[in-house]
């Protein structure tokens, strides 16, 4: 699996952070290369991706959400992968957001990009 982690500090409070990470369908407004996200019910979601020229539509169920602080996924078909989202309040308006990915690189250019992201972590 290849792993990629990131954060940012933004000037909003934790719940501000927190809920627009629960907005999935906003998720192409702010996330390259996420065309369409769309929240089938509680826990589903169908992305539609198109990273480097790959274009993908996956699954994916909803594992935790605690509010104001967690939101984490897995994939339920293929590609693999699967994330979380941490929010930490610095301040009463201010968040850091801490992502972590983990995937699971199909075919020769997947593989390259995430030696590369690898590298750069």
């Amino acid at each position: 699996m290849a792993n990629v982690q990131s954060s940012i500090d933004v000037d909003v409070p934790v719940s501000t952070a927190y809920n627009q990470w629960t907005q999935f369908e906003t998720f192409p407004e702010f996330m390259k290369g996420v065309e369409a996200v769309e929240q089938i019910d509680e826990t589903s979601l169908q992305f539609r991706t198109d990273i480097a020229g790959v274009r993908r539509e996956y699954l994916a169920q909803i594992t935790d959400q605690t509010p104001d602080r967690k939101i984490a996924w897995v994939s339920s078909d293929k590609p693999r992968n699967a994330g979380t989202v941490t929010k930490e309040p610095l301040g009463a308006d201010r968040t850091r957001v801490n992502v972590a990915l983990d995937w699971e690189p199909e075919g020769l250019v997947e593989k390259a990009g995430s030696a590369d992201t690898r590298l750069r972590g």
